[in-house]
């Protein structure tokens, strides 16, 4: 399990470079966070946690996805390739592996706020405008990961 923890805080930590830096990120870097993820909340739940974890979890993204859609015709007026990355949308996806639904949503919505507030401080040293999410949310998770391995945090699959 060792293998399967330092691969996914390296898979983390390049997407998190790669977004910053240059706002692309190799596209198969995202399966294999979904996989590495996937693999260590199954090996510490039931395996119908697991599963039903991953509908309930999927439903919400797909709306969360569907009202950055909605917003981005509607209010934006912008296609949603010029207002939302399809690596940000990637990574919404196979975090979907991660979690269970409470910690999922805990978590997720905490990596939001964090990626705001990191963007709003970085903004003036940046040349680019776009936001990294992906990126910073590849940051947060990774941290999140490392303190409960490190016994920061009590539980990271259940509340």
């Amino acid at each position: 399990m060792i293998v399967i923890k330092l691969i996914l805080i390296g898979l983390f930590s390049m997407i998190f470079y790669q977004d910053y830096k240059d706002r692309q990120v190799y596209w198969f870097l995202f399966p294999l966070v979904g996989l590495c993820s996937g693999i260590l909340f199954y090996k510490s739940t039931l395996p119908e946690l697991f599963w039903s974890s991953i509908i309930l979890n999927s439903v919400f993204i797909a709306f969360l996805l569907l009202v950055v859609l909605l917003y981005s015709k509607l209010t934006l007026n912008l296609k949603i390739s010029e207002a939302f990355g399809s690596g940000d949308a990637f990574l919404f996806t196979v975090l979907i592996f991660s979690f269970s639904t409470v910690s999922f949503l805990i978590i997720f919505v905490f990596a939001l706020l964090f990626s705001l507030v990191i963007h709003l401080l970085l903004k003036k040293y940046s040349a680019v405008k776009t936001v990294p999410l992906a990126g910073y949310l590849s940051l947060f998770f990774g941290c999140s990961y490392i303190a409960f391995w490190l016994g920061i945090t009590n539980s990271l699959y259940t509340i």
